[in-house]
């Protein structure tokens, strides 16, 4: 298929999906090199090898999964132009982003009670990069929570129908990657030692 063929609405929709997809492949370099060097750092003589994540970044995986299925059911109800459930779907996805979050901040804590600061003398290396790796993932789900409540003052405003979804569709995937991306990370820092 031709990119430059098309009606300039067209046009339009694949110039943004295709910024979507461009950032979406800079974060996940950007991921992946983290991941890399964490992997790399755990030859190290000072690294932490009986670490177990907390309890929190458990709950809260559970909790960014369930928002990746509210707003699938979501858009779902918004393709049947049911706006009263698409609604309540997109308040319980940004619930469970803002739940997410209070569950990683949680988990901070956890790692902080057991002696462990980002840096300063109570810091560790292991720590560091699990300090550093989650808190850029949330500054991401950040983002998706504003985008989100684009999309809900949008959804309000009756912007969106069948025939229009590409706002909502764009935040729905990146609200998936942010989540595909925890999932990944979340089973990287519980399993690589």
């Amino acid at each position: 298929m031709d990119l430059t063929q098309g009606t300039a609405k067209e046009k339009n929709i694949r110039a943004k999906k295709m910024m979507l997809w461009f950032g979406i492949m800079s974060l996940i370099m950007s991921f992946a090199a983290w991941t890399s060097a964490f992997i790399v750092s755990s030859s190290r003589p000072d690294w932490l090898k009986d670490f177990q994540l907390p309890n929190s970044f458990i709950l809260s995986t559970v909790f960014i999964i369930l928002s990746s299925v509210s707003f699938i059911l979501a858009k779902r109800a918004l393709r049947n132009n049911n706006n009263k459930i698409t609604t309540i779907w997109l308040l319980v996805t940004l619930v469970l982003g803002v739940v997410f979050i209070y569950n990683q901040l949680m988990g901070f804590q956890e790692i902080i009670n057991q002696g462990y600061n980002f840096t300063g003398p109570t810091s560790n290396v292991t720590m560091s990069y699990i300090y550093l790796i989650a808190m850029v993932h949330i500054l991401h789900v950040v983002v998706g929570i504003i985008s989100l409540l684009v999309v809900i003052y949008n959804h309000f405003k009756q912007k969106y129908d069948v025939s229009n979804m590409l706002g909502f569709e764009l935040s729905l995937t990146f609200w998936h990657f942010i989540d595909i991306l925890w999932i990944y990370l979340f089973l990287f820092l519980y399993f690589v030692k």
